[in-house]
């Protein structure tokens, strides 16, 4: 591909969390069920850093229905197999009541040195989420993209977010995970660099001392992929209904394109200090999209409704050419049906009106988020 036009090649990537189907405990992957995933689905699904995780990834696709599409069957599998362990994969952020301290990780040398390096900071990582990547081949556009695209992700985030619950207790966020990730070094909002061969200068200072060994221990919310040529993307939640996963994803590649067809005009989208992106950042975190987000343009908190419908019809053309409209459409439906965050809320609020205790009410809200990793499947 040439300069002026990236592929926008889509590649998403999940992580689960896997239960017991009778208790609702998180329970560790047995190596049976590791080696008949491998099976099925060869390099589309690995271990993750706890033992009670496990990770998938969609092929290189050419649109968001592909993708969807070679995701479902992901789903399907998983839940399958895991299912002749009696276990269950849950597509959420955060177990509602497990503790982190009662997990191990995987004993794989990635893990162990990740164990090594951050400590208790690592073993608190009982969290999952979802990457999207976005192909844009060339390297000094990646980095262009991804100073502009940052704009963006506390939208994204707001809409993605599944992990309101933490050892049995409301947060009060929407987002809980992001509080656990974000204790990492290398995490957040990206710097912003002039070229790629910056962003490489950069990197390179820390990997030469002997602190990271490659790239990938980058973990900012959307960074140029050290494996591919794309532009990832990895501040969401893992989101529950298949259909919402697509959606953020559409936007994604519709977002992306829309910036590469202001550049052809000589035009590009302003960047804003990462304080104020972060504000909007801590919103969506808290809030989701209940509370709206700034507009700095304006000077005011918009709602997040405006807000939407404004993207929709910045995008409209990219979705189009793109193949993408009805699923970058959906993400109204998210607005209508809340987010798993609040619809996991609303869960655990009606089964303690109706007289569950507090432990029935969060078995009720993980029944709910077994149900709901399979819908649309």
């Amino acid at each position: 591909m040439s300069i002026d036009h990236p592929s926008y090649s889509i590649g998403i990537e999940e992580e689960y969390l896997l239960i017991d189907r009778e208790t609702l405990d998180l329970a560790p992957a047995p190596d049976a069920l590791m080696e008949a995933c491998a099976k099925e689905l060869d390099d589309q699904v690995s271990p993750e850093f706890l033992q009670c995780q496990i990770e998938v990834g969609t092929r290189v696709c050419r649109t968001v229905a592909e993708a969807r599409a070679d995701l479902a069957n992901l789903r399907r599998t998983i839940a399958r197999l895991a299912g002749e362990f009696g276990l269950a994969p849950l597509a959420v952020s955060c177990h509602p009541v497990a503790d982190w301290a009662r997990q191990h990780h995987t004993d794989k040398q990635r893990y162990n040195e990740l164990e090594r390096d951050l400590a208790a900071v690592a073993r608190r990582l009982l969290i999952c989420g979802m990457h999207v990547h976005v192909g844009v081949e060339d390297d000094d556009m990646r980095i262009d993209l991804m100073a502009q695209l940052s704009y963006f992700l506390p939208h994204i985030l707001a809409l993605s977010t599944s992990s309101p619950f933490w050892q049995g207790q409301d947060t009060g966020l929407n987002c809980y995970r992001l509080t656990v990730f974000d204790n990492l070094p290398r995490t957040g909002l990206p710097p912003v660099f002039e070229s790629f061969a910056e962003y490489t200068r950069s990197v390179d200072v820390i990997r030469h001392a002997g602190v990271i060994e490659d790239a990938t221990k980058i973990w900012w919310d959307i960074r140029p992929s050290a494996r591919y040529p794309t532009l990832e993307t990895r501040v969401c939640d893992v989101m529950p209904r298949l259909d919402h996963t697509a959606s953020v994803a559409a936007l994604l590649q519709c977002i992306t394109r829309m910036l590469v067809r202001l550049k052809r005009t000589n035009q590009r989208w302003r960047i804003y200090d990462r304080f104020l992106i972060g504000e909007n950042r801590w919103r969506a975190q808290r809030h989701g999209p209940r509370e709206g987000l700034m507009d700095f343009g304006r000077g005011a908190v918009v709602p997040f409704d405006t807000l939407l419908e404004e993207l929709l019809d910045l995008i409209a053309e990219d979705a189009e050419a793109l193949e993408c409209i009805a699923e970058a459409s959906r993400a109204r439906d998210i607005l209508a049906q809340g987010t798993s965050a609040d619809r996991q809320r609303d869960i655990h609020a009606r089964a303690r009106a109706d007289g569950a205790s507090e432990s029935e009410a969060m078995d009720a809200v993980l029944r709910h988020l077994i149900d709901e990793y399979l819908e649309g499947v």
